[in-house]
């Protein structure tokens, strides 16, 4: 995990060295993502080192092992999609836009960041197996949380709002099976699936609504508006 910075110890000297030390380990993060970009999920620690500037021992002053720098680069790797994907889940407008701009900001984000996405998937850094699963870990918050966004909404509708869990973690493995097909296939542009799986998305939402006898508009933003909350219950999403 990557160190504190927000809390003191009452020791001006050694908090300064800790946020020292933190901001140095941040700046390896983010040279690992530049040489993970140049040389794909097959990158070495000896690629990192030498886009830091620095050699591998420094690098071991500031990550314990591999797997720790694996789970640093996760963690940025979060942080910026949920930077993205919570402002897109949050925006007040109808439906079938809000669907469509959520679905963008992911997609956008694997585009931009295809090898930490396929590092992250198969869990290796530097030919070295990670148990820690950062993309499991993200799917059950952003279903858990999508879970409690549409709960909230089947209740004010008065519908049954049992349907909400299994609905959240079926939305978001599809989007994840197809974004994998997607980032090694592109058959489409990004554009296009987006449109696809928004249609689909929409397509249960509509059909289950109207054969409860509520009918939305998918151009027209609900009366009712319920937020996601990531941020508050991951420490590394912004």
């Amino acid at each position: 995990m990557p160190e504190a910075t927000g809390t003191t110890t009452g020791d001006a000297r050694r908090d300064r060295w800790r946020s020292h030390r933190a901001a140095r380990r941040a700046e390896f993060v983010e040279a690992a993502m530049r040489a993970l970009a140049e040389y794909g999920p097959d990158v070495g620690m000896d690629h990192i080192a030498a886009e830091a500037g620095v050699t591998k021992p420094v690098l071991y002053r500031h990550f314990a092992d591999k797997a720790d720098l694996f789970v640093a680069l996760g963690h940025r790797g979060t942080e910026i999609l949920f930077d993205r994907l919570i402002p897109a889940l949050n925006n007040e407008e109808a439906p079938v836009p809000r669907i469509r701009k959520s679905l963008h900001a992911f997609f956008t984000t694997v585009e931009e960041y295809p090898h930490l996405y396929r590092l992250l998937v198969r869990r290796s850094l530097a030919n070295r197996p990670v148990e820690q699963d950062i993309v499991a870990e993200d799917k059950e918050l952003i279903a858990q949380a999508l879970s409690a966004l549409l709960g909230d909404y089947l209740r004010a509708m008065d519908l049954d709002s049992g349907a909400a869990e299994p609905w959240a973690h079926g939305i978001v493995g599809m989007v994840q099976n197809v974004s994998e097909w997607w980032l090694e296939r592109r058959t489409m542009s990004r554009d296009a699936v987006v449109e696809y799986l928004t249609q689909i998305i929409w397509a249960a939402i509509d059909g289950f609504t109207r054969a409860n006898g509520v009918t939305l508009d998918p151009n027209k933003p609900l009366e009712l508006n319920r937020v996601v909350k990531l941020s508050e219950a991951h420490p590394n999403a912004g």
